[in-house]
């Protein structure tokens, strides 16, 4: 693998002279309230960088947030040394309550990192990495709650008619309501949620489940199954809509899966940081491997990052990056509809 991706920003001179930190909430359609953390690098030339810590715990953020800006993190670097400097230190005030989220605090403080240094240098990421960012499609990720209705669906395509969805399908969802989605024709991905292990996600491996949304959606794409002796037979008929998510979280994870996929969901975040991120990107357009993108219920700056790599990299994918106000229990009128300008800040790694 190249490496090129990575070189193009590594040596970008990055100054900064301390950070802050802003704490965001929101209640959003899964029956939660988010809580997520702004990373603010101040580079002491009235220039500042952004990124947002997107673990889900809230006692994870509420550690971060109570125990302040205490990293080291001042100084003269490059992007390249300063992630360097970053893998040394130990960013958990209390060890953290899910695996992924020390992947999820990484990329808060490169991200930052990499916008504060793009800024510095009066560039924007595009110019930075010689690629052009364009109009960038996506779908809206939705659960459709217990037991299982159209009505969450329809509050957001009756007013949005050109739509699409990425849905979740849980153990309520009959025939029937297999048939009035499908007569909508707006969904795009089925998410079976079979790789999580104690969230409040997790969905069981139920072959009946599976063979139902695999034949009563033909031409959907069909993430993160659990592939077990009773669900294998059922989706081996549909192995190349099998795409991946949960279990991204290197190019090793891509080149490991049970066989080669068309398509994987290639999730800044869940990489955790720039260099493997930039991996994943070459890897995947190397081998022929389509991408598209995910988000974490993003509250700020977060949501804009995702939106701007998937419109540089994978735009015409079922980018799973809509705009936050998506994710509202009752989302506002006036949102903005797929595909999405580009909006890319001439400076920085901003979008919007």
């Amino acid at each position: 693998m190249s490496g090129a991706l990575w070189a193009k920003v590594a040596d970008l001179p990055l100054e900064i002279e301390d950070y802050t930190l802003e704490r965001l909430e929101k209640d959003v359609s899964s029956d939660f309230t988010r809580v997520s953390t702004v990373i603010r690098l101040h580079g002491g030339d009235g220039h500042e960088g952004l990124g947002e810590d997107v673990s889900y715990d809230p006692e994870d953020q509420l550690a971060l947030q109570g125990a302040g800006p205490v990293q080291p993190l001042a100084g003269s670097w490059t992007l390249e040394s300063f992630c360097d400097h970053l893998a040394t230190l130990d960013l958990w005030p209390e060890p953290a309550r899910h695996d992924a989220s020390v992947l999820y605090r990484v990329w808060a403080y490169e991200s930052a990192a990499l916008d504060l240094a793009l800024r510095q240098a009066g560039i924007g990421l595009q110019q930075a990495l010689g690629r052009e960012a364009r109009p960038l499609t996506f779908v809206v990720s939705l659960r459709l709650g217990e037991p299982a209705t159209l009505a969450p669906l329809r509050a957001r395509l009756d007013p949005y008619p050109t739509t699409r969805f990425k849905l979740d399908p849980t153990a309520s969802w009959d025939d029937a309501l297999v048939a009035q989605l499908v007569e909508t024709g707006a969904v795009d991905t089925v998410d079976l949620k079979g790789l999580y292990v104690g969230s409040v996600v997790d969905n069981a491996a139920d072959p009946v489940l599976y063979r139902r949304v695999a034949e009563g959606f033909p031409d959907a794409w069909i993430e993160d199954p659990a592939l077990t002796p009773d669900t294998e037979p059922v989706l081996a008929p549909h192995h190349d809509r099998i795409t991946w998510d949960a279990n991204i979280h290197s190019v090793d994870d891509i080149v490991g899966l049970p066989f080669p996929p068309k398509m994987v969901n290639v999730k800044p975040s869940r990489l955790g940081g720039l260099r493997p991120l930039f991996a994943a990107y070459e890897h995947c357009e190397e081998h022929g491997i389509r991408m598209y993108g995910g988000g974490q219920f993003e509250l700020g700056v977060g949501r804009g990052h995702i939106q701007y790599l998937a419109a540089v990299f994978h735009p015409d994918g079922p980018n799973d990056v809509a705009p936050s106000d998506y994710n509202l229990v009752h989302p506002p009128s006036g949102l903005p509809e797929s595909p999405l300008p580009v909006t890319a800040s001439a400076t920085g790694f901003r979008w919007g």
